[in-house]
C-alpha cells in the first residue's frame, strides 16, 4: 500500500470496521440507531445543534437514551449552536443529558471573535463512532422537497472509537493540564493501525489535518481528489498545488455551486483562472450546497471529517479528521465521488469563465477574496501556541 511521507503508516495492524455514509436520511439514520442501541455511554460533538425537526429527533433519543440511565454528554459550539432555544436545552437537561457549549472569546447573534468548535464526532459505548462534517440540523437530512447538503461521515467500530471516546472527555473537560495525553497520543514504539485520528487546534499545537493535506500533494504519486466546502487555500496549499500539477498528477477539485456563504464562493472563484492554469480540474456540485470535507490519494487512503481547506480551519477552529488507508474502501469512496461528478456537477473550463464572467463579477470576486484575507488575518492574528 502507498505511503504518503513520514506522516502516515499505512500498514494494518488494529482491527477497525469503516464505512462510508453520506449525508441526508442515512446518516441520521445510523446516529438515531446507534443512540438507541447505546447501552452506557454517548459522546456527541458538534458545531451546530439546532432544535428544528432533525435536531429534535436526534434529542429525542438522547433523551430517551439518559432516562434508561446511559451516560449521555452532548456538546455544541456556543456561537453556532445558539439557536437551541433556552427551554429546549433545559428540556434536555431534564431528562438527564449533560449539555455543556464551547464559548468563544466574544459573541453575539451575528458575530462572533474567538476559537470555534467545528469538529463533529459521535461515540457511543467506547466502541462505535461517527466522524464527518454533517451539523445536527435539517439542512442536512433529507427532507420533502429539500435534498441534504452533500456531506460524508465515517462510521467505525474499533480502537479508533476509543481514542475518540478519550478525546470526546478531553474536549468536555477543556482539556485540563492534570488529565496528560491521551493514549493514542502516547503510542508505543511500532505502534501502526489503518485508521488515524487527525486534529487541528493551533493553540494546542495540532496541525495534524494540514499536514495530512501536505502529505497528499507531496507524496501523491498519480491523482487526487479532493472535495471541498470554502475552498481558499493558503500559500502553503496553493504552492503543493502547482508543484503537483506540474509533475503531472491529476488533481481534481469539487466545490459547491450554491452556497450558504456567498462572500466565500465569490472569493472561491476568484482562484478558479489560477487552478485552471495549473490544470487542475474544477468541477461545481448543483443539486445544494456541498458542505463535504474529502480528499482521496491515489485511489489507496483518504481523510474525511470537518477540515475545510482555508485557514479558518488551519489556525483558528478545532477540527477532527480521519485518515484511512483502506485502499478497496478508498477505491470506493472514489467512485462515488466519480458518479457524484459525472450526475451532478457542472465542470469549469478556461472557456465558460471567458465566456460568461464580466469585468464586474472579476472585481466583485477580487474584493470578496480581499475581504475573506482580511477576515482570516484578524481571526487568526492574535493566537499564541500553548507551550
Amino acid at each position: 500500500m502507498y505511503a504518503a511521507g513520514k506522516i502516515m503508516n499505512p500498514s494494518p495492524v488494529l482491527k477497525n470496521t469503516v464505512q462510508l455514509i453520506r449525508g441526508g436520511k442515512p446518516y441520521f439514520d445510523l446516529l438515531i440507531r446507534l443512540i438507541n442501541e447505546a447501552r452506557e455511554s454517548v459522546h456527541l460533538q458538534t458545531y451546530i445543534f439546532d432544535d428544528d425537526e432533525t435536531g429534535r429527533d436526534v434529542g429525542e433519543a438522547l433523551k430517551a437514551a439518559a432516562r434508561r440511565n446511559v451516560s449521555v454528554h452532548l456538546l455544541a459550539d456556543g456561537y453556532a449552536s445558539q439557536v437551541m432555544s433556552a427551554k429546549y436545552i433545559s428540556e434536555l437537561r431534564e431528562a438527564g443529558v449533560h449539555v455543556r457549549f464551547f464559548e468563544p472569546l466574544l459573541k453575539s447573534k451575528y458575530f462572533y471573535f474567538g476559537r470555534r468548535m467545528h469538529h463533529k464526532v459521535f461515540v457511543a459505548d467506547t466502541r462505535y463512532c461517527l466522524v464527518g462534517g454533517i451539523n445536527i440540523t435539517n439542512r442536512y437530512n433529507d427532507l420533502p422537497g429539500k435534498p441534504a447538503w452533500l456531506d460524508f461521515a465515517l462510521y467505525a467500530e474499533g480502537e479508533i472509537a476509543r481514542q475518540l471516546c478519550i478525546l470526546c472527555w478531553k474536549t468536555w473537560n477543556g482539556f485540563p493540564s492534570k488529565m496528560g495525553k491521551t493514549p493514542c497520543e502516547e503510542k508505543p514504539e511500532g505502534f501502526q493501525q489503518r485508521i488515524k485520528m487527525r486534529r487541528n487546534d493551533w493553540v494546542r499545537r495540532k496541525n495534524e489535518i494540514s499536514e495530512s493535506y501536505i502529505g497528499i500533494l507531496r507524496q501523491a504519486k498519480s491523482h487526487i481528489t479532493i472535495l471541498s466546502s470554502y475552498f481558499l487555500p493558503g500559500k502553503i496549499i496553493r504552492s503543493l498545488l502547482e508543484k503537483s500539477a506540474s509533475r503531472g498528477v491529476k488533481i481534481r477539485i469539487i466545490t459547491a455551486g450554491p452556497s450558504d456563504v456567498m462572500v466565500a464562493k465569490y472569493a472561491e472563484r476568484w482562484l478558479y483562472a489560477w487552478l485552471l492554469r495549473n490544470n487542475i480540474e474544477l468541477y461545481e456540485y448543483q443539486p445544494a450546497v456541498l458542505h463535504a470535507k474529502v480528499a482521496v490519494c491515489d485511489s489507496k487512503w483518504f481523510t474525511i471529517g470537518s477540515y475545510n481547506v482555508n485557514n479558518i480551519s488551519a489556525y483558528t477552529s478545532i477540527e477532527l479528521n480521519l485518515d484511512v488507508f483502506e485502499p478497496v474502501l478508498a477505491a470506493q469512496t472514489e467512485e462515488i465521488i466519480n458518479e457524484i461528478v459525472l450526475k451532478d456537477c457542472k465542470s469549469i473550463t478556461p472557456d465558460k469563465i471567458a465566456r460568461k464572467v464580466t469585468v464586474f463579477t472579476r472585481l466583485t470576486q477580487w474584493l470578496s477574496y480581499q475581504l475573506i484575507r482580511m477576515i482570516f488575518y484578524m481571526l487568526t492574528f492574535y493566537y499564541k501556541r500553548k507551550s
